[in-house]
Formats: structure tokens, C-alpha cells, sequence
């Protein structure tokens, strides 16, 4: 390639070598480079990197939305909430008539203690199960959990009903986890499937009995509906209940459960739905 094509390809700009150019508006034999003419009315072209940098900000020539800045100021900080741990089961509402939510797919063991009846036993299983948890229920009373498969599909659908000591290990994870109903009557015995990460355990107690004190004592969460008076003395002693509580245990309505965990207390009235009343009835303590 000769000179002279070399040189006209190369042009001015910021690759240009110096002294290989042609100077554009020159005439005739001299020096090279541009006559006063030309370098008056051409302006030299940006750095290639001062041309994406101003690309970059122009959003390569985009014109998209303009919203103002989403911010808070530091005083602002302490008014900023997230509602960490209100998600669960509604198992209904306390004394304001808020919902009561019961967090039962936990990463780590949860164990509950129920004393109280199987209609209350049964709702939170159907919740839980409305919520995307499997749910295996080991009783030795299958016909009255039967329903409850039936109408949600056949066990194929987050409800499965085994014969005492006969729960599989239930595979349970953050994608698929676990609640383990425990109807064993008063005296169960120790489970072959226990409380684990993303597996909860629910023991139900028709009535205070001798294990029932050192169940509630492993328990993370325990409830009680209407006992006895005696029942609920002991009840007073094992849990560390207020007299006023203890008083007014014998005097529950059917429904109406008292939650105690790490020594706060609360009152819920389980209220079910219309589709629970044609499947369970309405609320009662006696089975």
C-alpha cells in the first residue's frame, strides 16, 4: 500500500499518527497538517472514553422514566418495621379479636402441647395443611381422621393418617415441611418421629395425665382448653400459671384456648369457617 493511501485512510481523529495525515484544505506543496482555515472550523472529536462515559449517562440515548429517589434519613430509620414472624397458621383471634398466627414451619425443632380436644386439634391440622405444609397424623383412632382425608383428596393432598408407632421418616425441608399430629391418647408413647428442623411435632392430651408434666416441660409451646379444677391446679404448678389463670381454666367455652410460651399467655378463640363447620362442626371440647 503506498503512502499516500495510507495516509488518506488514517485521517485526523485521536488514532491519528502525527505526520502521516493529510491535512484536509491543504493546497499545494508544504508543510503538512491543517491551514488555518480548517483548524478553525473543525473541532477535534472527543476521547473515546469521554464518548461512553457521556453515553452512560444519557442511557445511550433511551429516554425512560423519571422517578424521584426512594430514601430515608437517618431519624427515619427507627420507624422502618418488617413483619418478621407474623406469618404462620391463624389458629384465631385473642381477647382484641386480632388474628393469633402460629408459626409452625420452623427451621429449627418445635414441639406443641395441646390439652384439649380433637376438634381444635383437627382445625390447625387442616390450616396447616391449607398453607403448603404435609401433614401426618399417628392415632389410633383413624375413623375420626378418615373425613379429613377424604375430603382433601385421599391423602394425596398434605394429610396422611398412620396407625401409633408407624410414621415413616417424612423427608421434611424448607420446600416441604412437616407438621406430625401425635393422637395418641393420654398416655403416648415416645414417637419414632420426632421434632426437627422443619418438622413440628403436635401432641394432643384429652386430659391431664401422668406424662402430660414432662411433655409440657419439653414443649416450646403448650395449650390448654377447659379441665377440671384439679387439672388446672396442676396445670398452675407444671406451668407457672397466675392464680387468675388457674381460676379460669374450669370455666372455658368450647374453643377458647390458653397458649403459654416462655411464660407469655394468651387467650385465642379458635372461630371456624363455614367449610370447617360442614366438615368438623362447631367447636367443642368433648370428643
Amino acid at each position: 500500500m503506498s503512502a499516500a493511501g495510507t495516509s488518506t485512510g488514517m485521517g485526523t481523529g485521536p488514532y491519528a499518527t502525527p505526520g502521516s495525515s493529510a491535512a484536509l484544505g491543504s493546497t499545494g506543496p508544504g508543510p503538512v497538517g491543517p491551514g488555518p482555515a480548517a483548524a478553525a472550523s473543525v473541532a477535534p472529536e472527543p476521547a473515546l472514553g469521554g464518548r461512553m462515559r457521556e453515553r452512560l449517562r444519557s442511557g445511550f440515548g433511551l429516554i425512560g422514566p423519571r422517578h424521584g429517589r426512594h430514601a430515608l434519613s437517618v431519624e427515619q430509620f427507627d420507624s422502618l418495621a418488617l413483619p418478621v414472624g407474623d406469618d404462620g397458621v391463624v389458629i384465631g383471634v385473642d381477647a382484641e379479636s386480632r388474628p393469633a398466627v402460629l408459626g409452625i414451619n420452623r427451621p429449627t425443632p418445635y414441639d406443641v402441647v395441646l390439652i384439649g380436644g380433637l376438634w381444635t386439634a383437627q382445625v390447625l391440622a387442616l390450616r396447616a395443611a391449607a398453607t403448603g405444609a404435609r401433614v401426618a397424623v399417628e392415632t389410633g383412632r383413624a375413623q375420626s381422621w378418615i373425613q379429613l382425608v377424604h375430603a382433601m383428596g385421599g391423602g394425596q393432598n398434605g394429610l396422611a393418617v398412620y396407625d401409633v408407632g408407624r410414621v415413616p421418616p417424612q423427608g421434611a425441608s424448607a420446600a416441604g415441611p412437616v407438621l406430625v399430629v401425635r393422637d395418641c391418647g393420654m398416655r403416648p408413647p415416645r414417637g419414632r418421629v420426632v421434632a426437627g428442623p422443619w418438622q413440628s411435632v403436635l401432641t394432643l392430651l384429652p386430659y391431664l395425665s401422668p406424662v402430660a408434666p414432662r411433655l409440657i416441660r419439653q414443649a416450646r409451646l403448650v395449650g390448654a382448653q377447659r379441665v377440671s379444677p384439679d387439672e388446672a391446679a396442676e396445670l398452675g404448678r407444671t406451668m407457672g400459671l397466675p392464680p387468675a389463670d388457674v381460676e379460669s381454666l374450669p370455666t372455658l367455652a368450647d374453643g377458647v384456648t390458653l397458649w403459654s410460651a416462655d411464660r407469655d399467655l394468651q387467650y385465642v378463640m379458635t372461630q371456624p369457617t363455614d367449610a370447617e363447620i360442614g366438615l368438623l362442626g362447631t367447636p367443642r371440647r368433648m370428643d
